[in-house]
């Protein structure tokens, strides 16, 4: 083992970036004017006077929500079409010049005080880019982007994100904007000192991909390299077909592996999150009513991201009326009752755990058991490789595994295997992995075993478990594949 690796080992997340994980499934809103014009990206000349949600309920938003069991909602406030959400002092391109209201509405203020109310997280997403304001292009916009962020980060409470994506086009004038990331991420420390800046920021990953595919190894621990934004500016570009090729090296499947970090000189916590709509568009479209993600695609997103050591960031987009649609609000009911139902009863919450490689008896194998998320197993410093056998107490059936590191202590699981004991004492593998992280979820076929092995066949420094735990999704595979 290289120094670089045992320095990488104990590379730790920061305190938002801890509070941030643990959200695990998240909404994006995308609603404003393009959600009247049919639009995906608005073109900056929308009037106000379109802007008319006349029965908009943030209460039914967060409820449907709380429905998928999620844990926070990130709201577009203003979009690339620089139409606010929220009466900004800076701008009349807002709400306050909309018969939504009789112009004395606040959207973002109904959207904060409806989450906080029901126990969710709140964060703003708003556009650098900005297709109406005539000071796009100029120092001068920098400034008042910056008065925006106030605005939004010292008037609606606590935020728990900023999220940022690298789009720059060209605004009314023909000019582009040169963003002040600096500046900006400043503004956000001050005011909100506990929230993540996302995607273009330094706190959170953006996966690669807004399909809501996943790699199979997803490292926290990567070259501090991919937090450059201005970088992703640079790679920006504006298309026919309203994309924009950001941030194209953490595309790469493979970033934070012994290969790719073994030549770099600094490395940085910057675990991923993954995003994508439930439907085709991120807007809210009628003609897409009918395309709303399954049930199936859903879950498979859900266990590849939230157990593939990410975030899951879905999108519902309200439609004109301001209420997420019956089809997706439906769909998310669905989701959540079939998460709950899987991960209710943990078949090891009796188990023993022995493990002949531990720290000390604070770190003994039996604390990966005990539901307790700041305990942990470890065994000595420079024990790469470890077996750890589980006792079920009682035979059962099962088809899923939920793991988690102890990530306050680093990134360290390289490879792992899961084993059950089979009549005749033959020891079986069921599933296996590269990476844990903050959760792996491991799904397999269904088997029935009362003795339970996990090997760690590489990791960095000294591996640890803080969680494990053995689930069965009996009744529900059918029931998903029949939705």
């Amino acid at each position: 083992m290289t120094e670089q690796i045992k320095h990488a080992a104990q590379i730790v997340p920061s305190a938002r970036q801890l509070t941030w994980q643990e959200l695990e499934f998240y909404s994006f809103i995308h609603f404003g004017v393009n959600t009247f014009t049919d639009k995906e990206w608005g073109l900056g000349d929308e009037e106000p006077s379109i802007f008319n949600p006349t029965e908009f309920d943030a209460k039914q938003w967060v409820e449907v929500c709380k429905s998928a069991g999620m844990k926070g909602l990130i709201l577009t406030c203003k979009h690339h079409d620089g139409f606010c959400l929220w009466p900004s002092t800076y701008t009349d391109h807002s709400v306050k010049n909309s018969p939504w209201r009789d112009g004395e509405g606040d959207l973002v203020r109904e959207v904060a005080d409806a989450c906080r109310e029901r126990g969710l997280a709140f964060g703003v997403y708003l556009s650098p880019w900005d297709r109406h304001d005539e000071r796009y292009g100029t120092d001068e916009y920098n400034n008042y982007f910056k008065d925006q962020l106030r605005e939004l980060l010292t008037n609606y409470g606590d935020v728990f994100c900023v999220w940022f994506d690298g789009a720059c086009g060209e605004g009314p004038n023909g000019l582009k904007q040169i963003y002040d990331w600096d500046g900006y991420y400043k503004v956000i420390r001050e005011h909100q000192p506990n929230a993540v800046i996302s995607v273009c920021g330094p706190d959170v990953r953006w996966c690669g991909n807004e399909a809501g595919h996943t790699r199979d190894s997803e490292w926290s621990v990567v070259p501090e390299e991919l937090q450059d934004c201005e970088k992703i500016q640079e790679d920006s570009q504006h298309v026919d077909d309203g994309e924009f090729s950001k941030r194209s090296n953490s595309r790469d499947e493979n970033l934070g592996s012994r290969e790719a970090i073994k030549s770099k000189d600094k490395l940085v916590w910057y675990p991923a999150e993954v995003n994508t709509s439930i439907r085709p568009g991120w807007f809210y479209h009628s003609a897409e009513d009918d395309k709303v993600r399954s049930l199936e695609a859903l879950l498979d997103i859900y266990y590849k991201s939230v157990g593939g050591n990410s975030t899951f960031l879905l999108n519902l987009p309200p439609d004109q009326r301001g209420l997420i649609h019956e089809n997706d609000a439906h769909r998310m009911a669905e989701l959540g009752q079939v998460i709950r139902t899987v991960f209710q009863h943990n078949l090891a919450s009796g188990a023993v755990a022995i493990a002949k490689e531990s720290l000390d008896e604070e770190h003994n194998a039996m604390r990966m058991l005990d539901g307790n998320k700041d305990s942990y197993w470890c065994p000595m410093e420079g024990t790469e490789q470890v077996v750890i056998d589980i006792d079920l107490g009682i035979t059962q059936t099962f088809d899923t595994i939920v793991l988690q590191e102890h990530i306050r202590s680093g990134q360290r699981i390289e490879k792992l295997r899961i084993e059950v004991l089979e009549d005749g004492g033959v020891w079986k593998q069921v599933a296996g992995c590269t990476i844990v992280g903050y959760k792996r979820i491991l799904t397999f076929a269904e088997t029935t075993a009362r003795q339970v092995r996990l090997i760690v066949e590489e990791s960095r420094w000294c591996p640890t478990i803080s969680v494990f735990e053995v689930y069965s999704s009996a009744g529900q595979k059918n029931k998903t594949a029949i939705v």
